[in-house]
């Protein structure tokens, strides 16, 4: 008998090899025994090893976005202190403590275009230096797992 006869001549096939699902079967994994209690299993792994490559373009990604996060964020700030009045209250302030003969205006240094440049150089600056330093780390804990083993990380599926 051929595997083609065998496959559609067996119980429970359809004539195209595949079986029919019965709806009084167990719902557990196939190839696994029926047990009274079902015990959730352990695995004991070793993470020896990390790849430096994926860990730098992992964290050039994020350090991408805590950068993007800090601009818009510094833009909000700006713009909701700007809203309250509190860059007008700290001219008047220093208005008074200094005297009106010294002419201060805090906009010329805190001007909304200002700070987001500002801004836009601290995160790339930040994406430099976190890309830099999560590779170098992934490559001091490759050294350090070949000397004492790597990170011991036990699994369970609960």
């Amino acid at each position: 008998m051929s595997p083609a006869e065998r496959t559609a001549s067996s119980p429970g096939t359809t004539g195209a090899g595949t079986s029919r699902a019965s709806s009084a079967a167990p719902s557990r994994p196939a190839g696994r025994p029926a047990t009274a209690v079902d015990v959730p299993r352990r695995v004991r792994l070793t993470l020896a090893r990390v790849d430096p490559w994926s860990v730098t373009k992992l964290s050039f990604l994020l350090s991408v976005a805590v950068g993007i996060a800090l601009v818009v964020a510094t833009a909000v700030v700006w713009s909701v202190l700007d809203g309250m009045g509190v860059f007008t209250d700290v001219n008047g302030l220093l208005r008074d403590v200094v005297g009106g003969e010294v002419d201060v205006n805090l906009l010329d240094y805190l001007a909304f275009g200002k700070v987001l440049s500002l801004a836009t150089v601290i995160a790339v600056v930040d994406v430099v230096l976190l890309t830099a330093l999560s590779t170098i780390v992934a490559f001091l804990y490759n050294v350090s797992a070949a000397l004492v083993g790597g990170l011991h990380v036990t699994l369970s599926d609960d």
